[in-house]
Parts: structure tokens; C-alpha cells; sequence
């Protein structure tokens, strides 16, 4: 390649060429410098700003607490005026205090006696001994009546770090009488920290005289007793007479790693506290002070190194323009000698192709005009052979369509004058190769440029293969499931077909996996997979969802008869015990069946419906098959969401609580209520206990739900209580399900302690079914409630199974006879007779006896001749919502 007419012209153009960089170069170094002395400038008096910013806030900080232990001192003062004046009778404690300061753990005050011991304080704590702590042995050891600041330590009132404050006592003799002291947490003592002024990373500090940290605070951070954020070192820089004490006041900049744990440089500002023997301490981190000068450098910066970039850019620009003309024709030559070698030399086949029209205008075939070596040889031709033929005559032994595919490519490459895409080409006597295929037309010519993309592609599948499979089994996965079904859906819509789906869960899986291991379960779920395949026919799909479910794919039925025909083959399948090398197991199948498109139409609806059929094959005995009912699913999921509205209702408090009056039937005053819970549903009103109890046992949600209405009726009677109102006792219904499931006991001492109302108060009602479970568990818990004060009652007797010795053994106080006894008093003589004899034994094992669902004048007046205790029901009052005061009836005449 000969450059000498380049060179030439170089060496004529030369100063032209070199005055261009020699003014750029001038005009850069003249802004360099003007930009750089501004920001040292710049940066000289964000320093000076910095460490005027500290000594200011030290200032404050020392006029704030001055002002704060002026307050301090004041409070002692005052509490020790106050010890004077109540002859050392005052407590801190008590409503007797002077309910000038705070009592809580950042700031409390106590009383110590000349002995030590603490007397009075106002956080109620035991009575401890300080008289090693130094601020009473500070006032022991003075005479004159000082404010002592101490150093930080842990307060053992509070067991946090505080900061002790103390003042002399003098007794009646004018001896030591003691100390007054406050302590106060040094969170109190750097609350005045302002983020505005310091930043994140500033610093609050008190230093004492004797050069111990009082208080310090970095940030959020509060530092607690004996620890600091100063180095060691820094410690002795601050009290040293060359230090901060030689200058009442003024400010620094501090070597970060030197003085700071954190090891961040700041400034600090110092000034003694006025007529107080501590320093107060401000920092301003020197990283933050310097935040807003370093983005304004850093843009500077920036904005001068692009001017730089453009001012060069518009150099070289000029430069280039000045040898564009003569080096034109060179870089051309240059480029298209470069163009060549790549072609020849490269792995891709390039092809330069013109289109064939017939008469219409009509592309039928393209001739190639020139190609590489590459090309040629992809052809399995030389170079000259290539040149001139025609694309159907180079692919003649291949298929029309696969001719017809390819010249359909061509044609488009044309039309759009950018195409590529990826083609497969049949090899014969091999295994088929793809090629990526880029065409650009071009001046009604079409280059084609194809390489090799078997390897990559043959890989591509490998992944695709393996991400559809599943590892264990070879059965496709779920991902293969979820790009499949959509299509096979469209198929079957299409053609007004159906699709099935077979949910199938292992039955006994869990069981093989627990006790033989997880290899036998792998095992066992490889002739699972292959039992399926060989169950269903050849069309069908069988898929591993994951664990032990399997989904069974069925395109090609006719009618839900011949699915059920699988799912009997596929239940078939199962009735073999499995062999495993372990041992032979019995597992089984549970098959749920939705049907495309009664169903469902889509891939998710279909799989949620063959789930819910499956479930509930599960909860019917298993080893079964059932196609999808929607009746019972709707029912399933109206049971889920009423679930649902009931935890819902437990969450946002929605259960509201009636009470029903229980009168002594001998003078007719109400003795008792009965706590009748209701729903206060937002959309359906208030509903009544049938509507949700049932639910709540079922769910086991009434041990949570018992507990809200233990809370609830203790909550109640404590505020009846507070108004002063003569209150009766309160009778809880208990559930058999929450007495067996729950501690009802300590349930009922946790409500009662935490509401602060008497055990007599509640008395607790068990149904006989209660008493069917572990007689030592019912004896035992009855027991423990009834140490506890608490009445225990029978409810709905004569409809369960307790006996006679049940009711002598376990000791129940009252009796509930059930309504529908009750109801049988004026029917028939049987009635009246039953209620003698439960009357007779009650009183003989001296329980009382209360009948429920009185509702006329006559069954209360029968009750009243039998000797019944107390009436309860509709006769005497309806269910009365919650008030101010407890619904006491006025005294009736029954």
C-alpha cells in the first residue's frame, strides 16, 4: 500500500495543520487556570464559614446548657425546700410530689439519705444503697452546698446511662443530711441537636473540667455511659492546658482518624459553660460541610473537561476537514481493499444476488452475480461456478416447499430492503445445519451474508428440552404445561372439541417418603410416571406438576364418558403395589376432572376447577375419580369466605355482646346475666349465634372467638363497676371445642387480672358435652377455675350425656335446664314430673336451678310451685344490649 502521496501532502499542509492544537491548547490552559484559582478560593472561605458555623453552635450549645442545669439546679432546690418543709416526709412517688419534673426513665429524681440508702424516688424502684456513687460522696466530703455535675454512668433506677446532678442535705443539726440528686439521661442533655446546622455526621458534646464526657451524640447516635466517639487520644487534647482550656471559646479543624472513632475530620467549636465547670463541644463534619462546594467543584470540573473534550473535538474536526480532501480517494481504496479481505478470509458466506421478474414484473428467482469462498464452499462449488447460477438450480434436490420457503425470504428482503432471520437446510446424508441469513437490497441488487448457527441453535434446544422436562421423571414439567395448554385450548375451540383435564394426587406418597426415604420416594415416582403413560393412550399427555401431582392432558375425546374411561384406567393402574428396592408400597390416586369448555376456558380456571375436584375426591375417602361440580365448589368456596368474614369480623371487631336477665324466682330481682354473643356484619345486619357458631367450631376458630367474648364481658363489667352501680354476676357460655383446645382457666385469670374485676363476677356455662372428654382434664380445669372464685354452671342440661356422679364429682354450682323441658311444662304431665326430679337432685348436690326459655306467665308460675331457683328467657326479658349500666330489671312479682 503506498502512502507517499498522503505523506505529501501532510508535509505541505504541516502548519496549517499544527496551528489548530497551538490555540486550543492556549485558550485550555488559560480557563484551566482561572477555573482552578476560583474554587481554591472558594474553598478557603467554605472553611472559614465552617469554623465560624462551630464556635456558633458551641455558643448556643453552652448558653442551652447553662439554662439546663440551671433548671436542674432549680428542681433540686425546689424537692430539697419541699424535704424541709414536709419535716422529710415527702415522697417522690406519690400524689404528694411536687409534680414539677417528668417521672420517667430520661429524667428522675430521688432523695438519699446521710446513710446512703435511697429514700424517695421518682421512679418506683427498691430501695438501694449509693453511697459509693460519687455524687454523694462528693456532697459528704463538702461543706459549702454545691451543684454537682457528674460524670456518665449507668443509672441503677433505670439501668441506662444517666447523668447524675446532686445538691446537700442538711439535717436538723446541720449535718450531712443526705443528697437530692436528679439523673439524666444524656439523650436529654443532646436533645437540642440540630440536623440544619450539624448535619448527619455532626457532633454533640460535654466535657467536664476533669476531662470526663458528660454527654456526646454523633448524628442519631446518643453515646451511652463510659463510651464516646473520641479516640484516646483526643480525651487528653481536649482538658489539656494547651488544649481546649487554654481559650474559653473558639474553634478547630480536627484530624478525623486522630480524635474520632469514625474517623471523619471535622470542625470542631468549643466554649465554656458560664459559671459551670464543663466545656460544651459542637462538630460539623467537615465531608457534609464540604457536600455543596464539592458538587459545585465536581460540575466545574466537569463542564471544563467537556469544554476541554469539545474545544479538542472542534480541533481535530478542523484538522480533519483540512486533510479531508486530499485524503479522500486513499481512505476509500482503503476501506474497500479492507472490504475484500474480510469477505475472502472470513467464516460467513456472502453473496451478491439479483432478482429474476417474469413478464408481470413478478419475483420468480434470484441469480447470483458474485459470492466469496466461503459461499462457494458452502455450496460445496468453486467461486466460478457460482457466479451466474440460479437459486432453484443450486437447491433443485431439495423440497418445493422448503424452495418456495427460502425464495419467499428472498422476496421479502427485497420488498422490506432489510431482512434477516434464522433458516434450516436440509442436509442429505447428515443431520440438519442452520444458518442466520442478513440480506440488504440495495441498488437492485441483494447482498446476502449466511454463517453458521448449528452449534448455538443445537444448544438452544438442549436448554429448551431440558427447561420442558422434568429431571426425575422425563415427564414434561409445568413450564411445558403452561405453554402448551393455551394452544391446545385454541385447537380444541377451533374445532368445537373438548379438552380434559386429570388432576391426579398421590395417595399414601408421604407415607414412602417418611418411612423408606427419599430415594425410595424418587423411585416410586418414576414407575408412577410410567404406570400414567402407559394407562392413557398414546395422544395423551402426562405432566409433572410438581411433588406427587401429575395433570393428565386429553385432546382427542368424545364425551366425558370416554374420560371417565381413563381416569378408571389410570385408577387401575394404582391398585398394584409399587416395587421399590425398599420394599412394595400401597400408594393411590386421587383424580380430580375439568372438562374444556363447560368448566373453564382458561389454562388456569380448568387447573383450579380438576384441583377442587381433586380436593374433593380427598376429603370423600380417596382412590376415586369425580369430575368438577360447581355446585359444590361454590358451596366449598361460600364456606372458605364466610370463614373468611368471621376471622375478618375477629380482626376488625365486629362481635358485639347482648345480655339476658336471670331473676330469683322467690323475690324477683335480677340475680344474674347471661353474655349472648352477636355479628354486627357491615352488609347483612346483626346476626344472631346460628348463623356463625356453627362455623366457628367447625373452624376451630371459637377458641379465638371465646377468648374475644371472655375479654369483651370482663372488659363490661369493669366499667359497670367504674359507675359505681351494685353489679351482678355475668355467666360466659363456653364451647366444648375451646374448654378441650384452650386453657380456659388461664384465659379467664389473664382477662380478669388485666380489667381488674373480681372472680365472683363471672360465672362460667359448659354444656354436657364438655364433660365427655379426659374426666382428669374436665376435673382438673373445673377445679382450677373454681379456686379462682368463679361459678361454673350446667348450661342445656338434659340434652347431653353427663351423669349423676359427673355432676356429684365435678361440683357444679348451678344447673341450666334446657328450653325445650321448659316448654314442656304446660303440655304435657311428663314435663312438670322431669322438672321435679332435676329440681331434687340439683338442690340435693346444692346446685341452683335455673330454667331457661321461660316464655308465659303460666311456666313461670308452674317453676315458681316447683321450687325453681331462677327463670330465664323471653317472659322475663329479651337479649338487651350493652349501656352505661348493667340492664338490672326492676323487682318483678312472678
Amino acid at each position: 500500500m503506498d502512502i507517499r502521496p498522503g505523506i505529501a501532502f501532510v508535509a505541505r499542509s504541516s502548519k496549517l495543520i499544527l496551528l489548530w492544537p497551538i490555540l486550543s491548547l492556549s485558550i485550555a490552559a488559560l480557563g484551566w487556570a482561572s477555573i482552578l484559582d476560583t474554587l481554591e478560593r472558594e474553598h478557603r472561605a467554605r472553611e472559614e464559614d465552617a469554623l465560624r458555623d462551630a464556635a456558633t453552635v458551641a455558643r448556643g450549645y453552652a448558653e442551652h446548657l447553662a439554662r439546663t442545669f440551671h433548671m436542674v439546679d432549680q428542681i433540686l432546690q425546689h424537692v430539697r425546700f419541699e424535704w424541709a418543709l414536709s419535716e422529710r416526709r415527702l415522697r417522690l412517688e406519690g400524689p404528694s410530689a411536687p409534680g414539677l419534673f417528668p417521672s420517667t426513665p430520661v429524667f428522675n429524681v430521688g432523695i438519699v439519705g446521710p446513710d446512703g440508702k435511697l429514700i424517695t424516688n421518682t421512679l418506683p424502684v427498691a430501695a438501694e444503697d449509693v453511697a459509693d456513687r460519687m455524687y454523694f460522696r462528693f456532697q459528704k466530703a463538702q461543706v459549702a452546698d454545691t451543684l454537682y455535675v457528674g460524670e456518665a454512668a449507668i443509672g441503677r433506677s433505670t439501668g441506662r446511662s444517666v447523668v447524675h446532678f446532686s445538691r446537700r442535705l442538711t439535717g436538723a443539726d446541720g449535718d450531712f443530711g443526705g443528697v437530692v440528686r436528679a439523673a439524666v439521661a444524656p439523650a436529654y442533655l443532646t436533645a437540642s441537636y440540630d440536623r440544619v446546622a450539624l448535619g448527619g455526621n455532626g457532633l454533640l458534646a460535654i466535657v467536664g473540667s476533669d476531662g470526663a464526657i458528660r454527654a456526646s451524640r454523633v448524628g442519631e447516635t446518643t453515646y451511652a455511659s463510659y463510651t464516646s466517639p473520641f479516640a484516646e487520644a483526643a480525651l487528653t487534647a481536649l482538658t489539656s492546658r494547651d488544649g481546649l482550656r487554654a481559650r474559653p471559646g473558639g474553634s478547630v479543624l480536627v484530624d478525623g482518624p486522630a480524635w474520632f472513632d469514625d474517623r471523619r475530620s471535622r470542625y470542631l467549636g468549643w466554649q465554656q459553660v458560664p459559671g459551670y465547670p464543663v466545656i460544651a463541644i459542637a462538630g460539623v463534619d467537615q465531608q457534609e460541610a464540604f457536600a455543596a462546594f464539592a458538587k459545585v467543584r465536581a460540575n466545574t470540573l466537569t463542564r471544563a473537561t467537556v469544554n476541554s473534550v469539545v474545544l479538542a473535538i472542534f480541533t481535530l474536526i478542523a484538522m480533519a476537514l483540512s486533510l479531508r480532501l486530499g485524503w479522500r480517494k486513499y481512505q476509500m481504496e482503503l476501506t474497500r481493499e479492507a472490504y475484500r479481505l474480510a469477505t475472502e478470509e472470513g467464516t460467513e458466506g456472502f453473496y451478491i444476488c439479483r432478482a429474476i421478474r417474469d413478464r408481470n414484473g413478478f419475483v420468480v428467482d434470484f441469480e447470483v452475480v458474485d459470492c466469496n469462498r466461503t459461499g462457494a464452499e458452502l455450496y460445496g462449488r468453486p467461486r466460478q461456478a457460482m457466479v451466474g447460477a440460479r437459486m432453484s438450480k443450486l437447491h433443485q434436490a431439495d423440497s418445493s416447499d422448503w424452495r418456495a420457503r427460502l425464495l419467499r425470504r428472498f422476496i421479502v428482503a427485497v420488498e422490506r430492503g432489510v431482512f434477516e432471520d434464522d433458516i434450516e437446510v436440509p442436509f442429505k446424508g447428515g443431520p440438519e445445519k442452520w444458518y442466520r441469513l442478513k440480506m440488504v437490497h440495495s441498488n437492485g441488487l441483494l447482498s446476502v451474508t449466511a454463517w453458521d448457527i448449528t452449534e448455538s441453535k443445537r444448544h438452544m434446544f438442549e436448554l429448551e428440552r431440558r427447561g420442558n422436562e422434568d429431571p426425575l421423571t422425563g415427564l414434561p414439567n409445568r413450564h411445558w404445561m403452561t405453554a402448551y395448554l393455551p394452544a391446545a385450548l385454541e385447537r380444541a375451540a377451533a374445532r368445537n372439541g373438548m379438552v380434559a383435564l386429570l388432576f391426579v394426587d398421590l395417595d399414601g406418597f408421604k407415607n414412602v417418603n417418611d418411612t423408606a426415604g427419599h430415594h425410595a420416594g424418587d423411585e416410586l415416582l418414576r414407575n408412577v410416571s410410567k404406570r400414567l403413560k402407559l394407562a392413557v393412550r398414546p395422544a395423551d399427555h402426562v405432566v409433572r406438576v410438581g411433588g406427587d401431582e401429575f395433570i393428565v392432558i386429553i385432546e382427542q375425546a368424545q364425551d366425558r364418558a370416554a374420560v371417565a374411561h381413563i381416569a378408571e384406567r389410570v385408577l387401575q393402574a394404582f391398585r398394584e403395589r409399587f416395587h421399590v428396592a425398599e420394599g412394595r408400597y400401597p400408594v393411590g390416586a386421587s383424580i380430580g376432572i375439568s372438562v374444556f369448555p363447560e368448566d373453564g376456558t382458561d389454562t388456569q380456571e380448568l387447573l383450579t376447577h380438576a384441583d377442587a375436584a381433586m380436593y374433593a375426591v380427598k376429603t370423600s375417602g380417596k382412590m376415586n375419580y369425580r369430575f368438577f361440580d360447581r355446585k359444590y365448589y361454590e358451596a366449598v368456596r361460600a364456606k372458605i369466605d364466610r370463614n373468611a368474614e368471621l376471622r375478618h369480623a375477629l380482626d376488625s371487631d365486629q362481635l358485639i355482646l347482648y345480655y339476658q336477665p336471670r331473676v330469683e324466682v322467690a323475690t324477683g330481682e335480677t340475680c344474674s346475666l347471661e353474655a349472648l354473643v352477636r355479628w354486627a356484619h357491615p352488609t347483612r345486619g346483626v346476626l344472631g349465634p346460628i348463623d356463625f357458631i356453627p362455623l366457628a367450631e367447625e373452624t376451630g376458630l371459637i377458641v379465638q372467638l371465646g377468648e374475644v367474648v371472655i375479654d369483651k364481658v370482663c372488659a363490661q363489667i369493669a366499667h359497670w363497676s367504674a359507675h359505681g352501680q351494685q353489679v351482678v354476676p355475668v355467666s360466659i357460655n363456653v364451647s366444648p371445642r375451646q374448654f378441650n383446645e384452650s386453657d380456659v382457666c388461664e384465659v379467664l385469670r389473664k382477662a380478669l387480672l388485666r380489667h381488674g374485676v373480681r372472680p365472683e363476677l363471672v360465672e362460667i356455662e359448659l354444656t354436657e358435652s364438655s364433660m365427655t372428654a379426659d374426666s382428669a382434664h374436665v376435673a382438673e380445669s373445673l377445679e382450677n377455675m373454681q379456686q379462682l372464685g368463679i361459678a361454673l354452671a350446667v348450661d342445656d342440661f338434659g340434652t347431653g350425656y353427663s351423669s349423676l356422679s359427673q355432676l356429684q364429682r365435678l361440683d357444679f354450682d348451678v344447673l341450666k335446664v334446657d328450653k325445650a323441658f321448659t316448654a314442656e311444662l304446660e303440655r304435657t304431665r311428663e314435663g312438670s314430673v322431669f322438672f321435679t326430679a332435676i329440681i331434687t337432685m340439683a338442690h340435693a348436690l346444692g346446685m341452683r336451678v335455673v330454667a331457661e326459655g321461660v316464655e308465659t306467665a303460666g311456666q313461670a308460675r308452674q317453676l315458681k310451685q316447683l321450687e325453681c331457683d331462677e327463670l330465664q328467657g323471653y317472659f322475663v326479658s329479651m337479649p338487651l344490649p350493652a349501656a352505661d349500666r348493667q340492664p338490672v330489671l326492676p323487682r318483678c312479682v312472678l
